[in-house]
């Protein structure tokens, strides 16, 4: 069975930076777009950022365009989130998750991670 296990969430101050790692198991990685993708409570789960299975392209939600970088290691099976200039807004649990697609994606992913909790306090 597919896992993904999320890490490196926290508590920063505004303005601060944190960095996310998603580490994968039992899949071929480099077969895989990836995502990230957040939700608070009492909310939808949004999209973040995408990444190509051999990280050439990406996608940003316009929430985190210049703020967040989504980079993938495909000899670590790991992908990141480099998250700067946190903003109260961003507090939310982050999801890591995979779909087995050519290209980068927003939407139906099939692997998703438990979740990490990133809080930015102002």
């Amino acid at each position: 069975q597919v896992q993904l296990v999320e890490s490196g969430g926290g508590l920063v101050q505004a303005g601060g930076s944190l960095r996310l790692s998603c580490a994968a198991s039992r899949l071929t990685f480099s077969s895989y777009t990836m995502g990230w993708f957040r939700q608070g409570p009492g909310k939808e789960r949004e999209f973040v950022a995408g990444i190509s299975r051999t990280g050439g392209s990406t996608v940003y939600a316009d929430s985190v365009k210049g703020r967040f970088t989504i980079s993938r290691d495909n000899a670590k099976n790991t992908v990141y989130l480099q998250m700067n200039s946190l903003k109260p807004d961003d507090t939310d649990v982050y999801f890591c998750a995979a779909k087995f697609s050519l290209g980068v994606s927003t939407n139906d992913y099939r692997y998703w991670g438990r979740g990490d909790q990133v809080t930015v306090s102002s």
